[in-house]
């Protein structure tokens, strides 16, 4: 006989590894699994981030653009109005602040606010806009004319 054989009659296996177990494989695909799943998930929640943040940019942008009409524009009265641009919500107020305090003056503060929301997906998101405008009292009584 070639090899030795223990008590019980079975071969002895020579040195060295012969390759791996049933179960060393199993294990190895477990881990490999866990892994790919985390990564494709951290892939997923940074698509969904970047949709969003794409969303709030446009959203930025375009209340920007309107912001500036309202404030560059000299026909600022006070109101509400609301418009739509690609899907995104906008909804302007315009009020006289400040009444009591700037009744001796030649000047009148309005508070202008700017509502954009937008649907996306299954949830609403929205955030505002709020500045302060100053305005001649001689110009808005001729406008009123």
């Amino acid at each position: 006989m070639g090899r030795k054989t223990e008590r019980s009659g079975r071969r002895r296996c020579p040195a060295g590894p012969e390759g791996f177990t049933l179960l060393e494989i199993l294990v190895a695909f477990v881990i490999l699994a866990t892994v790919v799943t985390v990564v494709l998930q951290l892939f997923s929640a940074n698509l969904t981030t970047l949709s969003m943040s794409d969303d709030y940019l446009t959203a930025t942008v375009l209340a920007d653009i309107r912001m500036r009409e309202l404030l560059e524009g000299g026909q600022l009265k006070e109101g509400t109005s609301s418009e739509t641009k690609d899907g995104y919500v906008m909804d302007m107020t315009v009020t006289e602040t400040l009444k009591e305090r700037t009744k001796g003056f030649t000047w009148q503060v309005f508070e202008v606010v700017l509502n954009v929301s937008w649907q996306q997906g299954v949830r609403k998101r929205s955030f505002s806009l709020k500045t302060f405008k100053t305005v001649r009292r001689e110009v808005i009584k001729n406008e009123n004319m």
